[in-house]
């Protein structure tokens, strides 16, 4: 199986986000967390930016909305052309319905579940998304550190879609460096977004395809 990286651009320069994309070439997807300061207490980019952004690269963009009613605003990321978005199954007022809409503008739809919220919150939707992401640090900020708590969750996550039978990609989000990829990836993970690990690196690109190596070595002894 294809493991993806998917680098956050919170870390990255955020005047010159057109640059920083094109420091990524081997990136999979560009991972843009989007909050709103309510959800979560930090505040980023918005619509705008991802337009722009869209003009300036051809890589795909895998949107992450840490916001307050992504039922109202997550279709316009679709609209706007980005490949992927996920919502946090915490705020979303009708998950399935919203997976679909996504879906239906062309977008792969993602769910996103915090690190103390259970995977039976997404588990018997499953089949109507796209990508489970799994935050393995608390939503909002980043450069923290790895929570090895939610390594049991991905585990029971990729038991599950595995067992559906289902093409679901399982996305970590927060602390992944080459400290922590491979577990990560061992214990079923194949999508994984690094922020802090790629942009503070001196060769960011080589950043990914070491963090790309590691994934796919860990991916291997993944037993589901």
């Amino acid at each position: 199986m294809t493991v993806r990286i998917t680098p956050s651009i919170l870390n990255a320069d955020l005047a010159n986000l057109a640059t920083e994309v094109g420091r990524i070439p081997s990136a999979d997807f560009i991972h843009i967390d989007v909050m709103d300061n309510h959800f979560v207490p930090n505040l980023t980019i918005g619509l705008p930016v991802v337009e722009s952004l869209r003009k300036a690269t051809t890589t795909p963009l895998d949107i992450h909305l840490m916001i307050a009613d992504p039922d109202r605003w997550a279709p316009g990321f679709a609209e706007a052309g980005a490949e992927s978005v996920t919502f946090h199954m915490e705020a979303a007022h009708a998950p399935v319905r919203l997976a679909r809409e996504l879906r239906a503008k062309g977008a792969r739809a993602g769910v996103a579940l915090n690190p103390a919220t259970p995977i039976e919150a997404c588990a018997t939707m499953l089949g109507e998304v796209d990508m489970v992401l799994l935050m393995t640090v608390e939503p909002g900020f980043g450069g923290q550190t790895f929570l090895d708590l939610v390594l049991p969750k991905i585990t029971a996550i990729r038991k599950l879609v595995s067992a559906a039978n289902l093409d679901v990609w399982i996305q970590v989000d927060g602390g992944v460096s080459v400290e922590t990829i491979e577990r990560t990836a061992e214990a079923g993970a194949d999508t994984f977004v690094a922020g802090s690990a790629v942009y503070r690196a001196t060769d960011p690109d080589a950043m990914v395809k070491q963090l790309a190596g590691l994934a796919a070595a860990g991916f291997a002894r993944c037993g589901h």
